[in-house]
């Protein structure tokens, strides 16, 4: 599914992306913005939490700048989500591969920082 990235950008089924994005298992993609910048805050994950996935994958930037709140963290794995949180190049990889396990996954990455 998510075929490259970059920073500033990644490829999605063929379709390139330059802005943050939220990504369903059922390859829905959205536009993705935080509240806080380089914060991940409880706000931020609830449409992906909604869902009811398996797993949720946090990119946290090339850099791996953006930090996620414990508040953030507490509210996922307190839904029985696995949280997985890594920066957005090894991110990618751990979604595509959860993919092919079947799960129920949603990333949520940070295409630059």
């Amino acid at each position: 599914m998510i075929e490259k990235y970059q920073f500033g950008s990644i490829v999605i089924n063929g379709k390139t992306y330059d802005f943050d994005v939220e990504l369903y298992w059922t390859g829905e993609v959205l536009k993705w913005w935080r509240e806080r910048g380089h914060v991940f805050g409880i706000e931020d994950v609830k449409r992906a939490v909604k869902k009811n996935p398996d797993v949720i994958v946090l990119g946290t930037g090339f850099y791996g700048i953006c930090e996620v709140t414990e508040e953030c963290k507490n509210y996922i794995e307190g839904r029985k989500i696995e949280l997985i949180i890594d920066k957005t190049e090894n991110a990618v990889k751990i979604f595509n591969e959860l993919l092919k396990q079947s799960k129920k996954v949603v990333g949520l990455f940070h295409l630059t920082c």
